[in-house]
């Protein structure tokens, strides 16, 4: 039964001592009553605000899907999203905890980092190359393919290549691309851009070729820009392209929001990979993800996200250490590594195996 509060102010005329004892009481339990709903109402309003740097790629979408279907709200957590164009921006920023989560590649910026005491964690998988999930594929200007100026890897040389950043595990992809050629990293010229104005530097010839994630890969090659040369699941398969990464102010002063905000991620992308069909989103649950992504995303088409190559996403939320370890190496031999530092200090799966207690293992449904 709901009791209703009536304030006792307001009676007029002369009353005796016990009635105004009573009144005063009245007042008093009515005083601390509405106090006690204030504070209610406080508690009901400070909702854990947590700052979530993305991409805007499609390997965002575990984040999405969490949101859109209310499974951060489930967890008593409010989400912010702020969009970077690369992920090597968002570093600084974790560090510093203007960010409690990012979403985004690997990169020797992080390690230099940690390497200097800044605690930042990488705490899940969010885009991987197994077969068929090539979702950063190498794209070649079509007019260089169909003029055979460029055949194979070898022909790489001393063309323009757009990236994301530098020292960023698309480095790395371009490193094991430019290895199928015999060739090195000093053999081409790096543009770093954003993902989606790739698009336009192959349409305007300002790169020749690009390393370009979903969905902008798509509406290059839909743009008649470009190719699909190679996917980048048989460039470096298996390749741990992107991560989930807390700050340390996040981990060390919301522990618990931290769990459940994973808890809640990893329901997002297993809704992701009941999207999935033979590497595409074309099964049954598939266009409620795509309402999701082209509300998110830049890319408002549909029909773009049913073509696209999607990322591997693991549904029980562990990254792949060893390709951790390989970018590592590569990074350090291109001299990008400050101090020391090992990739086993900078991953914290105890977020995901507390997840994974809570919701048991993958089944897809």
């Amino acid at each position: 039964m709901v009791k209703q509060i009536h304030s006792p102010f307001g009676i007029r005329g002369a009353v005796s001592a016990d009635r105004i004892f009573s009144l005063i009481s009245a007042a008093l339990i009515w005083i601390a009553a509405l106090a006690g709903l204030g504070l209610a109402s406080s508690h009901a309003q400070a909702a854990p605000a947590v700052r979530v740097a993305t991409s805007n790629s499609s390997s965002d979408v575990g984040f999405f899907i969490a949101e859109k279907r209310g499974y951060f709200k489930q967890e008593g957590i409010s989400v912010t999203f702020i969009a970077f164009d690369s992920a090597g921006k968002m570093v600084a920023p974790l560090g510093a905890g203007q960010l409690d989560v990012a979403g985004g590649a690997p990169s020797a910026g992080l390690y230099n980092a940690v390497a200097r005491g800044i605690n930042i964690k990488i705490v899940a998988d969010k885009g991987s190359t197994p077969p068929g999930h090539g979702y950063q594929p190498l794209l070649v200007r079509k007019d260089l393919v169909d003029s055979r100026k460029f055949k194979s890897f070898a022909d790489l040389k001393g063309l323009k290549i757009g990236s994301g950043a530098t020292g960023i595990s698309t480095s790395s992809t371009l490193n094991e691309a430019l290895k199928k050629g015999g060739l090195t990293y000093s053999d081409v010229t790096v543009v770093n851009l954003g993902y989606p104005q790739h698009v336009m530097a192959l349409q305007n010839k300002a790169v020749d070729a690009s390393l370009t994630t979903e969905p902008s890969a798509t509406v290059a090659v839909a743009s008649g820009a470009a190719v699909r040369f190679a996917g980048d699941d048989v460039i470096y398969p298996y390749h741990q392209l992107a991560v989930v990464l807390y700050g340390g102010d996040f981990i060390k002063e919301n522990p618990e929001v931290a769990k459940k905000f994973m808890r809640a991620y990893i329901r997002g992308v297993r809704d992701y990979n009941d999207a999935l069909n033979d590497g595409k989103l074309t099964g049954p649950k598939a266009d409620s993800i795509i309402a999701i992504l082209t509300e998110f995303t830049n890319i408002k088409d549909p029909n773009v996200y049913r073509a696209i190559v999607p990322q591997g996403t693991n549904p029980d939320g562990k990254v792949n250490e060893a390709s951790l370890r390989k970018d590592y190496q590569f990074f350090k031999e291109q001299g990008l590594l400050e101090g020391s530092v090992s990739v086993e200090q900078v991953v914290d799966n105890s977020f995901v195996e507390w997840a994974l207690k809570e919701l048991g293992p993958y089944i897809k449904s």
